[in-house]
């Protein structure tokens, strides 16, 4: 009798362990854009790790990649995303606009939820054969340029808008209209995302110069190897701004809600400032950026609310159907 109990103890005590560890067990989407792949992989685990040994509680974290325009409409089309890390604010407005978040998203994380920055550069075949040099030289008839499409990729705002800003200072805004148009006629082709123009530009060969993330342009250098490529940093370019949002309307369906903010909480933590560095994104933690000040050019930046007016004035004048983009590259 005393043997039996012991087994229903033990059997129940098991029944109990797992049933616990079953229900302890979360899984949370990361829905982001291209150029966040790695950065998203090593903090994964970091970030397992910790909520692990804080709580004694797993989680799962899956990811999603693409064109950062084409992640916003997936969301909006019930892609059950619990966080979205995308290339710009004017993609989660959009998700906002659609209800499954609120539109005050930005004001729930510091700096306006931009746990880190980046920047657009250049990234040139070895030698430079074109001698490429900044923005001017974008325009001129014998370049051929590599770029993706604004209208599904976020990186390609920030590469066009960072030219328009250039050409609006040099050759004034009666002019910057016919600098930009001058860019995009060299262009060869319009992939739909940061991490296409990529490989066309490395692994097809198509190009003298790809209008490239700051991240992206360092991770070529450091997969490919400096003889094969290199970078040029233009005497201008924009603060680029990827912030981050919990979907409110998922996490409360799922239940996800504190472990989904904690994830993004995470981001500001030292190590997860660190992991950002590491893969070539600004930190905004001023102590890591000072330790990694020497792997970051120093550009002149421009911030888009001073140059446009923010996210949603860009976007209706350049970006939306009949904006200054359609009119430059379907004409």
């Amino acid at each position: 009798m005393a043997f039996k109990t012991w087994l229903i103890t033990i059997l129940l005590a098991t029944c109990f362990f797992i049933g616990n560890n079953v229900l302890a067990e979360k899984t949370l989407l990361n829905v982001s854009y291209d150029p966040t792949r790695e950065l998203y992989q090593e903090f994964n685990a970091a970030f397992i790790k910790y909520w692990q040994e804080k709580n004694n509680e797993k989680v799962i974290i899956q990811q999603s990649h693409g064109g950062s325009g084409k992640q916003t409409r997936s969301v909006i089309d019930g892609l059950q995303a619990d966080v979205v890390t995308l290339a710009l604010a004017h993609d989660i407005n959009a998700i906002a606009e659609a209800k499954l978040l609120p539109e005050d998203w930005q004001t729930r994380l510091a700096l306006n939820s931009t746990p880190y920055t980046s920047t657009i550069i250049f990234l040139v075949r070895k030698g430079n054969p074109k001698q490429i040099k900044d923005w001017d030289d974008l325009a001129r008839p014998d370049v051929s340029v590599v770029t993706p499409n604004p209208k599904t990729s976020g990186g390609a705002k920030w590469n066009y808008l960072a030219a328009w800003e250039y050409g609006k200072r040099h050759y004034g805004a009666d002019k910057v209209k016919e600098f930009v148009r001058n860019i995009y006629k060299n262009v060869l082709a319009l992939d739909s995302s940061t991490r296409g123009s990529t490989t066309t530009f490395v692994e097809r060969g198509i190009g003298d110069v790809l209008i490239s993330w700051e991240k992206e342009a360092f991770l070529v250098l450091k997969e490919q190897g400096m003889d094969k490529f290199q970078v040029v940093i233009p005497s201008l370019s924009i603060l680029a701004e990827p912030p981050v949002a919990v979907i409110d309307k998922v996490v409360d369906n799922k239940g996800t809600r504190e472990v989904a903010e904690a994830y993004l909480e995470y981001l500001y933590s030292e190590e997860g400032q660190e992991i950002a560095a590491k893969h070539f994104y600004r930190p905004n933690n001023t102590k890591i950026a000072e330790k990694h000040a020497s792997k970051f050019p120093q550009i002149e930046l421009f911030k888009i609310d001073d140059a446009f007016g923010g996210w949603r004035n860009a976007h209706k004048t350049h970006f939306a159907d009949g904006g200054t983009f359609d009119q430059i590259h379907l004409e």
